[in-house]
C-alpha cells in the first residue's frame, strides 16, 4: 500500500502528514473535524495558545470516545492492577514456602 504526503489545514496552519493512499479521505475528514473544534474552543474561551487550545480539544474528543465505548478507564485500570497483585502475592507465597529438596 502506497503511502503519500497530505497536506491539511488546523488553525490556518498547514500540517504535512503520511498517510496510507486508502486513508487519505477519512485523514481529511479528521482534520476538518479537529479545525472545527478547535475554532468552536478558541472562540467561546480566552484561550489563546494553540497548544492550550490542541490540549483541551484531545480532552474533550477522548472523553466523548471513552463515553462511546461505555469503558471506565479508572474502573479497567484497578480491576487490572488487582490481578497483578494477586499474581504478585501468589509469586511471594511461593517464595515463602519451604523449598524440598528432589
Amino acid at each position: 500500500m502506497a503511502t503519500n504526503t497530505l497536506e491539511v489545514t488546523i488553525l490556518d496552519k498547514s500540517f504535512r502528514v503520511s498517510c496510507p493512499e486508502d486513508e487519505q479521505d477519512i485523514l481529511r475528514a479528521s482534520a476538518q473535524y479537529l479545525d472545527k473544534q478547535m475554532r468552536e474552543v478558541r472562540s467561546q474561551s480566552r484561550i489563546l495558545g494553540l497548544e492550550r487550545i490542541a490540549v483541551i480539544v484531545a480532552l474533550n474528543l477522548s472523553r466523548d470516545l471513552l463515553k462511546l465505548q461505555g469503558g471506565n478507564p479508572v474502573e479497567d485500570c484497578s480491576i487490572h492492577l488487582q490481578g497483578m497483585v494477586q499474581q504478585i502475592e501468589q509469586a511471594l507465597s511461593q517464595l515463602d514456602s519451604p523449598i524440598t529438596p528432589n
